[in-house]
């Protein structure tokens, strides 16, 4: 009893440490960003993924050339930026805004990855697509897995360039909250993120085919890396069904933002998209602050019943250690708003029945603000312990005789 009650409070004083500095008075709860053009849009902690503001953020919605960020990335894990990709006859043939490319062409992985994100260009689509997929049907395959892989269950590629397509999977499309996740993933955690953000960084460029005969010059269209400080990546987008779209990520003071807005107008709209997601990001950093939820190390032990003690004695009452699964991150970043007090709940087995293996589970702890589930961690138990059998009791009497 007196082991449940340290955990009891344990929860409590977890909880009153985690409520951090800085939270607001009572009655003081920060507006949000107030009214959008989007249709749909958020905010998100670009570190641990919580979303911080949505606005129909789980509807699915065409997003057009916002796909490009994930054809870019898949580019960057899965080909060199120094190959030679040929264009064939289905790339050159592709509608503005376009290179303007011709079939037999070589360039540079590289530099078509610089038409794709800073000028937005579809034919360079279909060149990437065909290169590192085998086919645009190819490649839209390996964009799903990776979607897969990310947790965007709602998304769904046809095509690199995000022109409004379908195929037997459905329509091309996603959610304001899986594309911010998806730029998150960008940004902060693929193994190419440093030169996913030099080429979405860059402002112009120049660059020519193979054989040098062809010039092109790109500027980047990517207005907002200019309008707010702090502003790390973003890709613009437009088709009629989708309107006018943006994906951002901005950093500031040791915070990630990421946001999306989809349906942000249409023309002559273009500059809805701006003023959105300069709400949406001043909301961020106006409100929002690292906290860091540390795990606890050390849990009371838990009795394992019909367990062997290590030393053979059936006799002996015979306990496991508990640690939580924290998987070498004991501590977690995440953004909360001042205002906010986060609650820990800790569930646990009163007792284990014997045979126990080291990492049985054993009970989690769990972290919410209100009915949002913030993160939870698993407890599993740390020692193997067998169940003591009738021999046990026989091997230790004749030990005890022989004394």
């Amino acid at each position: 009893m007196r082991g449940r009650i340290r955990g009891i409070l344990a929860s409590v004083i977890l909880c009153a440490a985690f409520v951090g500095r800085g939270a607001a008075a009572e009655g003081e709860t920060p507006e949000g960003p107030g009214e959008l053009y989007a249709r749909s849009a958020v905010l998100m902690d670009g570190s641990s993924g919580r979303i911080l503001f949505g606005k129909n953020e789980g509807d699915t919605m065409p997003m057009a050339s916002t796909t490009k960020i994930m054809t870019c990335i898949v580019a960057l894990e899965n080909a060199g930026l120094g190959d030679i990709v040929t264009i064939s006859s289905d790339a050159a043939a592709q509608p503005e805004v376009h290179l303007g490319v011709r079939e037999g062409e070589t360039y540079t992985l590289e530099n078509l990855l610089y038409s794709l994100m800073l000028e937005s260009h579809n034919d360079s689509a279909v060149a990437i697509a065909e290169h590192v997929g085998g086919s645009v049907s190819g490649f839209a395959e390996m964009m799903n897995a990776k979607a897969v892989e990310l947790g965007c269950v709602n998304t769904h590629y046809v095509t690199p360039n995000g022109l409004d397509a379908s195929d037997e999977g459905g329509v091309h499309a996603t959610t304001a909250a899986e594309l911010a996740k998806v730029m998150a993933y960008c940004v902060d955690r693929s193994p190419e993120k440093e030169e996913f953000l030099r080429i979405t960084q860059t402002r112009e460029c120049t660059f020519t085919d193979e054989t040098g005969s062809r010039s092109f010059s790109c500027r980047n269209h990517n207005a907002f890396l200019d309008m707010m400080d702090g502003v790390i990546s973003g890709k613009t987008g437009f088709t009629s069904d989708a309107g006018y779209c943006y994906v951002c990520a901005l950093e500031s003071g040791g915070r990630l933002f990421t946001a999306a807005v989809l349906a942000c107008g249409w023309p002559y709209n273009r500059t809805y998209k701006w003023s959105d997601m300069k709400k949406l990001m001043t909301y961020g950093i106006e409100n929002f602050e690292n906290r860091t939820l540390r795990i606890p190390e050390n849990f009371d032990p838990l009795p394992v019943e019909n367990g062997l003690a290590p030393d053979g004695d059936p006799w002996k009452e015979v306990w496991t250690g508990v640690r939580a699964k924290t998987e070498g991150r004991p501590e977690i970043k995440m953004l909360l708003r001042r205002d906010e007090e986060i609650k820990s709940r800790l569930t646990i087995k009163k007792s284990l029945s014997a045979p126990v293996t080291k990492g049985t589970p054993v009970g989690r702890i769990s972290y919410c603000f209100g009915d949002e589930l913030l993160f939870e961690c698993a407890l599993e138990a740390t020692e193997d312990i067998r169940r003591k059998e009738w021999k046990d009791w026989l091997v230790w009497t004749v030990r005890w005789y022989a004394l």
